[in-house]
């Protein structure tokens, strides 16, 4: 990252300092809280010099990027879209601990050259929180220059909660979201079928009354492990006959109720890293 350090400023006026000193700003933007954030920030302060970009792919639900145009309509935010194509790279595909790098790679691919024609940096969404996670995205993201505005503004999640809710922003209590390839089991492959299935499962469950809750996807597409947040495990257990029949009629062979409840990243203890809470 480069430009002078801006947290001293403190939080939004930081971030919005570091935005203006930028100039020109593509931003990353899939629609979640931290992106939503940067992107109206961005428009704001630099107008026609921010373009939020969404990368459409088979692993963007279509509910979220529904919402994602919905909210930068809403919010003045100049906004494309942009196909890429990290389903049909065999690395990606096979899904070992670096499937995030191949797929910022994707994206990264599509927004150089457009940052280029237009004399713009790439900004992501990435907060001080996600510095701790286990995101080989980042290592793409820095190889090409990309910058991180929340990161330089010294911004963790609670802080981007936070300012988001004083600026009316829908998205400030809004559920933390992944990609839909993070539901699947590292290394078993990722194709658009079970993808598919996944984001069947998830909105069968949601309309069980589970707003917050992730479909994983374990023994190659055939097992569906349900994650809601603890407090919900035991109205999921007496809606199992009810929960089991949606994610059957999604395609998946067997269903199963994770009894720990969610947490962003369980994926990771295949990987042998903590999930997050």
């Amino acid at each position: 990252m480069d430009g002078p350090p801006t947290a001293e400023l403190g939080g939004e006026a930081a971030l919005r300092e570091r935005v203006r000193a930028v100039g020109r700003l593509l931003v990353a933007y899939s629609g979640g809280v931290d992106s939503a954030l940067l992107a109206v920030v961005a428009a704001q302060e630099l107008g026609t010099g921010a373009v939020a970009v969404t990368a459409v792919s088979a692993s963007l639900p279509h509910s979220e990027r529904v919402a994602a145009r919905a909210f930068a309509r809403a919010h003045g935010v100049s906004h494309v879209e942009v196909c890429t194509d990290e389903l049909d790279r065999p690395e990606y595909a096979a899904n070992d601990g670096d499937r995030c790098y191949h797929c910022k790679s994707a994206l990264l691919d599509v927004l150089t050259p457009l940052a280029a024609l237009s004399g713009a940096r790439i900004a992501l969404g990435t907060t001080c929180d996600d510095l701790g996670d286990h995101r080989p995205g980042q290592r793409a993201a820095a190889a090409r220059g990309a910058i991180a505005p929340l990161v330089e503004a010294g911004l963790g999640k609670a802080d981007v909660r936070r300012i988001s809710a004083g600026l009316g922003l829908g998205t400030a209590d809004k559920p933390a979201a992944a990609c839909l390839s993070s539901r699947v089991a590292y290394g078993e492959p990722v194709t658009v079928e079970v993808l598919g299935r996944i984001e069947r499962a998830e909105d069968a469950v949601r309309a069980l009354g589970f707003a917050v809750c992730r479909v994983r996807s374990h023994g190659d597409g055939s097992v569906a492990r349900i994650e809601v947040p603890a407090a919900d495990v035991p109205r999921a257990a007496d809606l199992r006959r009810e929960l089991d029949a949606a994610v059957r009629a999604a395609g998946f062979a067997f269903c199963a109720l994770d009894l720990q409840g969610f947490a962003s990243g369980r994926m990771n203890v295949l990987l042998g890293l903590p999930a997050l809470r």
